[in-house]
């Protein structure tokens, strides 16, 4: 059986303009973003990933749907952004300069590829990140270790190009604080059952997965 954590709550930080905001819940916030995706698409995904989390871990969650624009300092309200969608994504050099700021302060971005947002936000997270490539995580980091074991990377939950899910990454000081998932669909596997109609494995794969993917944010 996996181990329950030994909080129930967690008093989350993020730096606002060099002061801590305090939280006593966990809530993912949506980031909006300008170039056409579709960010806003399965609102229901982080409503039911904050459920479960709840449920298996302890951790006093907020599960609501609530989104931030990144054009917006509303971002450093929170301490999780899920960014996703199927389409292009731009960024402003305003908007790179504050989410490397907001990332900077100890914030976490997850990204997962819809399928067809791959290409733009590669590109354009090399402005957020001009000192650094985007790289592959390894199977043995710590994210896929964080309370659920996949020793073999990513769940694979929707097929796109038939091709292996992969996890990519960006750190600051030794921290991953940008995971990007591609051909692997997480979000898809958090969504209402009815919308896919993914086998229950399936979705639990994902729901466990989602879960390592925050608690390594909220320990690191």
């Amino acid at each position: 059986m996996m181990r329950l954590l030994t909080y129930s709550i967690i008093i989350i930080f993020v730096t606002i303009g060099g002061y801590p905001q305090e939280a006593p819940f966990f809530q993912i916030a949506r980031l909006k973003y300008s170039g056409g995706g579709d960010w806003y698409n399965d609102p229901s995904s982080e409503v039911n990933l904050l459920k479960f989390i709840s449920q298996q871990t302890g951790i006093k969650t907020k599960p609501e749907y609530v989104f931030v624009d990144i054009s917006s300092d509303k971002i450093f309200s929170y301490p999780f952004l899920f960014l996703t969608g199927h389409g292009n994504i731009s960024l402003s050099d305003p908007d790179a300069k504050r989410l490397r700021k907001y990332l900077e302060n100890g914030g976490s971005l997850y990204a997962d590829d819809d399928y067809g947002m791959d290409q733009s936000f590669r590109r354009e997270m090399k402005k957020v990140f001009p000192d650094q490539k985007l790289v592959e995580i390894p199977f043995t980091h710590p994210i896929y270790h964080s309370f659920y074991k996949f020793d073999n990377g990513l769940p694979k939950i929707h097929e796109h190009d038939k091709k292996p899910p992969q996890g990519f990454g960006y750190f600051l000081n030794g921290r991953l604080c940008v995971f990007y998932t591609y051909e692997c669909n997480l979000g898809d596997g958090w969504a209402d059952a009815e919308l896919y109609n993914d086998p229950p494995a399936i979705r639990e794969a994902a729901f466990k997965m989602g879960t390592n993917i925050v608690i390594y944010s909220l320990t690191n």
